[in-house]
């Protein structure tokens, strides 16, 4: 079957009224190098992942980066780089370096070893590399083809935006010397509500925060200048690449043998040794915010300052938690990550809420005008059905993938078939709002979806964490998998890609990044202790808390209340931030001073980061 979706995903785009040239869509050498670069972020993704809990989707970068490598390559091709495979390199780096978050390397495995051994039901809950393979491809693929049906609704008819698949495909546009894909008006958003949801994939992938924003604001200026780049300045960007990594590999290896370099004490002694208050000079943290952007970091700073600088002293100082100020368990590095997951429930929550509340409107205000949705949609797909994923690979797929998924989690965890069943087919319609939410905001609510099945299984398996965990990986794997294809479609749709040559590589990056993600974890595993000093694994501690807490283990001493507080606030914040993007003004009014409507949306305060 694979064999025969590669065949047909070598062929040439059919001609389309905005596409009268053919042109390579798969290719091997956007395949090698797709995985290539997909293979580095992957890597970059689970150190971050483990440490942070914020991963990259890098779509742009991956762009970017493969267009510069065939450009250097120019004088030896037979055949030029063109957009359609560029489309191609990019889905199948996106899809290899996503995998430690959409297979759970960063949140779901750590936190099951995490576990106590009177928890685990005698389950093992530490795999090796075989067992971390099969994980994988238990999760990697049910997303992938619940997603492929979608591209016909959310991205053909009802044209949602997916801005950073849109931002991508104006970068490929502009990097090939086309004409920007969304000049022809084909691409004005069909029924989108504009809620903000500023939901959990800002702390998984917000990689495409700065050109996305500017692609909102209709400036193209960047885009511009690097087309015009010619072939020395374009050696110039590739010798300053290779240059900032030789710098951020130098920092990492010298802060292995020298561990300071990791925790400067710049506030002083006494507060970095009785607070944990130190400066971590990292490159490549530098180099992640430059790619999240200015508000995302600077919500990330404020929640940080308030969390470590007024909560964490108030906990210690009242002695509700008066161990050591690190400790998960009894210091207040525990005791405030309760604050913080009542702030990511309540946010994700609400804003899946809003999602799902105007989905249903919408489909009740269809049902009362007697719409027929099948009449009026016999000609709106513009590609030849030889370049479409067929149904029978989309359904076939997905009951197989399904299968695997509930034959693996019974082997590794004792999950009962029926209950993988189950969360998978909560996994599905969930991921349906997420994709939703993505198109609509691009941010994808996967820790909210993720949250939700807990809660469910909390009352189909209670008592058992292990299956409340894999639960809820199952549900934010298919959200994810269906969110990162669907960027990449929207991309593909505006370049007139072929959407079965785009199948064909996320397939491929997913089945390579599952043994390139399991060796980098084993490795990373057997180096550093997890979770250790080197990589806490905040998002695992949050997902154990949740397990916990729905299995009714108590929270600790006076919590609730501040975790109570907190989650009311942010219950309001994207309720106005769906409010503000009901508004049809172009400008608001803050106290004296009146703002764009586009900045108030981006700078709107996020509680995930």
């Amino acid at each position: 079957m694979f064999d025969r979706l590669v065949l047909f995903a070598r062929r040439h785009v059919a001609p389309t009224p905005h596409d009268v040239n053919s042109e390579p869509q798969f290719t091997w050498r956007a395949i090698i190098v797709g995985l290539l670069f997909g293979t580095v972020l992957c890597f970059s993704n689970l150190w971050f992942g483990l440490q942070s809990g914020w991963i990259s989707m890098m779509s742009l970068q991956a762009s970017l980066v493969g267009f510069a490598v065939f450009k250097a390559l120019e004088g030896v091709l037979s055949v030029p780089f063109g957009p359609a495979e560029n489309v191609i390199l990019q889905t199948t780096a996106v899809a290899t370096a996503t995998m430690p978050l959409a297979g759970g390397f960063v949140g779901i495995l750590p936190a099951l070893k995490m576990l106590d051994k009177d928890e685990t039901n005698g389950v093992r809950t530490v795999l090796n590399f075989g067992e971390l393979c099969a994980w994988g491809v238990a999760l990697a693929f049910f997303g992938v083809f619940f997603g492929v049906p979608l591209r016909r609704q959310m991205v053909v008819k009802e044209k949602l935006r997916f801005p950073s698949g849109t931002a991508t495909a104006q970068m490929i546009s502009v990097l090939h010397k086309r004409d920007d894909p969304t000049d022809d008006g084909r691409e004005e958003t069909v029924g989108s509500v504009g809620s903000v949801d500023n939901g959990l994939r800002r702390r998984e992938r917000r990689a495409d925060d700065a050109i996305s924003e500017e692609s909102e604001s209709g400036s193209n200026e960047p885009h511009e200048d690097i087309a015009k780049l010619g072939d020395s300045e374009w050696a110039t960007k590739l010798i300053a690449l290779g240059g900032s990594f030789a710098i951020s590999g130098t920092y990492a290896l010298l802060a292995h043998f020298f561990p300071l370099l990791t925790a400067l004490p710049v506030f002083g002694s006494y507060v970095s040794r009785e607070w944990a208050w130190n400066l971590m000079p990292s490159p490549s943290y530098a180099g992640q915010g430059i790619i999240m952007g200015l508000p995302t970091c600077t919500w990330m700073v404020v929640g940080a300052c308030v969390g470590w600088g007024i909560l964490s002293p108030v906990a210690k100082h009242e002695g509700w938690a008066p161990g050591d100020v690190l400790d998960w368990k009894t210091g207040s590095r525990g005791w405030i990550l309760w604050v913080s997951l009542a702030v990511m429930i309540a946010e994700s929550t609400v804003s899946l809420g809003i999602v799902a509340t105007n989905e249903v409107v919408a489909l009740a205000g269809r049902i009362r005008r007697g719409r027929n949705e099948s009449s009026e949609d016999v000609d709106v797909e513009t590609v030849d059905a030889r370049f479409l994923v067929p149904g029978w690979i989309t359904w076939g797929g997905l009951a197989v993938s399904t299968a695997v998924c509930m034959g693996i989690m019974k082997a590794l965890f004792n999950v009962p078939v029926y209950d993988t069943l189950l969360a998978v087919g909560l996994a599905l319609p969930l991921a349906v709002l997420g994709v939703r939410a993505l198109g609509e905001t691009d941010l994808n609510p996967v820790s909210g979806i993720g949250k939700v099945s807990q809660v469910v299984f909390a009352g189909v398996m209670p008592g058992n964490l292990v299956g409340n965990l894999v639960a809820g990986g199952i549900a934010e794997a298919g959200a994810q998998q269906a969110g990162d294809l669907m960027q990449d479609l929207k991309t593909g749709h505006l370049l007139n890609a072929s959407p079965r040559a785009q199948f064909a590589g996320q397939m491929i990056g997913s089945v390579f990044s599952i043994f390139v993600t399991a060796g980098a974890y084993l490795l990373y595993s057997r180096v550093y202790e997890i979770p250790g000093e080197q990589f806490p694994v905040p998002t695992a501690q949050v997902w154990l808390d949740m397990a916990r807490l729905v299995n009714g283990h108590p929270l600790p001493e006076h919590v609730t209340p501040v975790a109570i507080a907190f989650a009311v606030l942010f219950v309001a914040l994207p309720i106005g931030a769906a409010l503000v993007g009901r508004s049809t003004s172009v400008h608001m009014k803050i106290g004296p001073w009146m703002v764009q409507k586009s900045t108030v949306q981006r700078w709107w305060p996020s509680g995930i980061a």
